[in-house]
């Protein structure tokens, strides 16, 4: 499951994601450069293999280790996507097929602008199709997507049922997607509605477009991707979901259950474009820091099994001794506030100070405590015995 939104002001445009997927599917920040490419020469994605183009153009990714595509990313030419899972009624490709975090880093390489990067996304659905393993617990999960696609003057909304699709730009206020289609008559005609009410759709994107509505700026974009619903500070779990209900999810649910495991902010005008990127799960705790594409970052490369090495891994540690305590959390978002900045401070020393603010948070806790429910609880407790195993459930992508 996932949020994504953006503003569309006079000024700018802004863009927020948070990247719902399962607890130990760490995700890595790659960049890529730009490349020419032979006549002829073919591309293996994660599933399947599809004709090349001449050019691609340079990238900097949110990944899921395991996985070719992204979860989120930009371009040279400021371009942003991201993109979610939705629930159709329409069939998968029996063989292969693209993911949607495929057509994602697809429509990044092919797309100078949101409206061609868009138009890249429809044409390779309906040319190849959807389909292909897309959960790292569950090797059956399979979803079709939708994507939020925007540059420093507006955005499009793309949303697939199969090899359909549809396209809606955005050139003022508010939009949001969360795991549903809506765009009409499109999603009538597709949308499974049981699967988006266990997953909170409606309920999500209402939230997210309200407090949206205020959003002036970076932190504002963060206000809402930290956000665990009215009057919660903290996560609020319920037995069939877990924290599924509200911008920030926290994984515990007995039915289904979702962890925002990375979350991405932009600032995008005409000829300028301003990146903020967590690399680490539970934005509510973690700080938003500047990434550029010129300013490549070595956090590690992160897998399902934990490490002591990569920033995802280190800050997973700090995360989940924290938030079972309401008490701890609170202490940490505490220094985390006091901590995060918005200024053009340099990307490499950025992180490199996060990484010394996360080893002293850590030392900083008291004894461990988890009040949350016992289904959490044991939820957890499961996902760190996968975390110490010798290898991960999905090898890394290379």
């Amino acid at each position: 499951m996932c949020d994504t939104f953006v503003v569309v002001r006079p000024d700018a445009v802004l863009f927020g994601k948070n990247s719902d997927r399962d607890a130990n599917e760490a995700q890595r920040l790659d960049w890529v450069a730009a490349a020419e490419h032979a006549d002829g020469a073919t591309l293996r994605c994660t599933w399947t293999t599809i004709p090349q183009v001449r050019r691609t153009h340079a990238l900097l990714l949110s990944r899921p280790y395991w996985m070719w595509g992204a979860e989120m990313g930009a371009n040279e030419h400021g371009v942003v996507i991201g993109n979610e899972a939705v629930f159709t009624r329409a069939r998968h490709e029996r063989q292969g097929g693209l993911l949607g975090m495929d057509l994602l880093r697809l429509g990044l390489e092919r797309g100078a602008t949101a409206e061609e990067a868009a138009s890249v996304i429809s044409e390779l659905v309906a040319k190849h199709g959807q389909g292909g393993r897309a959960g790292y617990d569950d090797p059956s999960f399979r979803y079709h997507n939708s994507f939020l696609v925007a540059d420093g003057r507006e955005a499009f909304v793309v949303e697939t049922a199969g090899r359909e699709h549809v396209r809606e730009r955005v050139t003022a206020g508010v939009r949001a997607i969360s795991n549903g289609l809506t765009i009409e008559p499109f999603a009538e005609e597709h949308a499974d509605p049981i699967v988006g009410a266990v997953a909170g759709c409606a309920v999500r994107r209402a939230r997210v477009t309200k407090l949206a509505e205020e959003a002036l700026g970076p932190a504002d974009v963060a206000a809402v991707l930290r956000d665990h619903g009215p009057g919660h500070d903290d996560p609020s779990y319920h037995p069939l979901n877990g924290a599924m209900r509200a911008p920030c999810m926290h994984a515990g649910g007995l039915v289904a259950s979702s962890q925002t495991v990375a979350s991405w902010i932009s600032q995008l005008s005409p000829g300028s474009a301003l990146h903020f990127a967590t690399g680490t799960a539970a934005p509510c705790l973690s700080a938003f820091k500047p990434v550029a594409l010129d300013r490549p970052l070595d956090l590690g490369a992160p897998t399902g099994v934990a490490d002591a090495t990569s920033a995802w891994w280190r800050f997973e540690a700090l995360h989940r001794r924290a938030i079972g305590d309401p008490a701890a959390a609170a202490k940490l978002r505490r220094a985390r506030d006091a901590w995060e900045g918005w200024d053009a401070r340099d990307p490499i020393e950025a992180w490199r100070d996060w990484g010394a603010f996360v080893a002293e948070q850590r030392l900083a806790l008291g004894p461990r405590r988890d009040l949350r429910p016992g289904y959490v609880r044991r939820y957890w407790a499961a996902r760190a015995r996968d975390a110490a195993a010798a290898v991960p459930k999905l090898p890394a992508w290379s």
